[in-house]
């Protein structure tokens, strides 16, 4: 192989390289509403459930907040009619201002108008449902501070069918921590509340700015 030969296939195996650690860090993709803007930190949005009918045969989906076990702390539910209670999400680097796919992040319900006006409004995954055999999203967390003690604070926005859906699969800790890693869904209880719990099959949602 000549000199000037040599030199060639060095130089594309350097560029090669260069974009695979390029592909390799590049940033993932910015979550948008429903008008196609970005998502963006601290910025009040709805989660809305999209009918599988068409509007206006099936009412708008939208979530808010119950005490369904206890007065306190409230648990999330899936409600029928209305856009329910706005919204705000905190990356994990709260430096960040944009929303992006497969980031931790912290959710917040903006209201303050609750029953439960000590209790905060940030998810989490309550502790297990022994009876139900469910792992229900629940209010009372923090913002911030990743560590074992927040691990249940911690959601992802990921693309879904034409939409997103949430999960819970916190990347906050090294890999050698196992956790939790799954679709937030719907379940519905024996009293026909819906609320968000930890599932198989995930809902879809999108986020209307408030």
């Amino acid at each position: 192989m000549t000199s000037t030969l040599l030199a060639l296939v060095l130089i594309l195996f350097a560029l090669s390289s260069q974009l695979l650690l390029a592909s390799a860090y590049a940033s993932p993709e910015e979550v948008v509403d429903t008008l196609g803007k970005k998502l963006k930190a601290g910025v009040k949005y709805y989660i809305i459930i999209p009918s599988i009918h068409p509007y206006p045969k099936c009412p708008t989906i939208g979530l808010g907040l119950a005490g369904i076990d206890e007065p306190c702390p409230l648990d999330v539910v899936a409600v029928n009619g209305y856009h329910g209670f706005p919204l705000t999400f905190t990356p994990i680097n709260p430096k960040k201002g944009v929303i992006r796919e497969d980031t931790d992040l912290n959710i917040k319900f903006s209201t303050r108008d609750t029953v439960c006006p000590r209790q905060s409004n940030v998810w989490k995954i309550d502790n297990f449902d022994f009876r139900r055999k469910q792992w229900f999203v629940t209010t009372g967390g923090l913002v911030g501070n990743p560590g074992l003690e927040t691990i249940h604070n911690w959601f992802k926005i990921e693309k879904y069918n034409g939409a997103y859906k949430l999960l819970h699969c916190p990347t906050v800790l090294p890999n050698y921590f196992k956790h939790l890693c799954k679709n937030v869904g719907i379940f519905v209880d024996e009293k026909g509340n819906k609320r968000l719990a930890l599932t198989d099959v995930p809902v879809k949602v999108k986020f209307q700015k408030a």
